[in-house]
């Protein structure tokens, strides 16, 4: 499993400044709906849900949010840049400006896993997170995103 096989170019984006973690999960939402076509009220709900059992805020400014959907016959990511960082709760206490949520079939079992397993191992990367943080083109982004190593299916 590549990065580039779960999220698309047009997932990507830079977000100038958002106001609080239930406003960041919305936008996550609409740009769900318009990348993947999932119902965006559906995205919301089961990512307040999830995040609900624990903060995806995994430290280094970085959060995973993810959550379970009905309408996908697959795992589908998104990541978002934010200029300004925005407190996430996260295990560090540090505030947030990389966030890659995945998005993965009610069902999908073993799948959802392995594409958080690679999101994490991938944004571990100091030199990726510094590369991602001093660049705005959404287009650059996923490059440097898809250029991250894969895992091999077991």
């Amino acid at each position: 499993m590549q990065i580039s096989d779960i999220l698309s170019p047009a997932a990507v984006r830079t977000m100038s400044q958002t106001t609080s973690k239930k406003r960041l999960f919305q936008e996550i939402a609409e740009q769900a709906r318009a990348v993947y076509g999932v119902d965006a009220a559906q995205t919301l709900d089961a990512l307040q849900e999830r995040e609900s059992l624990g903060p995806t805020g995994v430290g280094h400014g970085v959060a995973l949010p993810h959550a379970r959907l009905h309408g996908l016959d697959r795992v589908v990511g998104l990541f978002l840049r934010l200029e300004k960082p925005l407190d996430f709760d996260a295990v560090d206490r540090q505030p947030v400006d990389l966030i890659f949520a995945l998005l993965a079939p009610k069902n999908s079992g073993v799948d959802h896993l392995k594409a958080l397993a690679l999101v994490s191992r991938t944004l571990r990367d100091q030199d990726l997170r510094a590369k991602l943080r001093a660049n705005e083109d959404p287009v650059a982004l996923h490059a440097m995103l898809a250029a991250a190593p894969g895992i091999k299916a077991a």
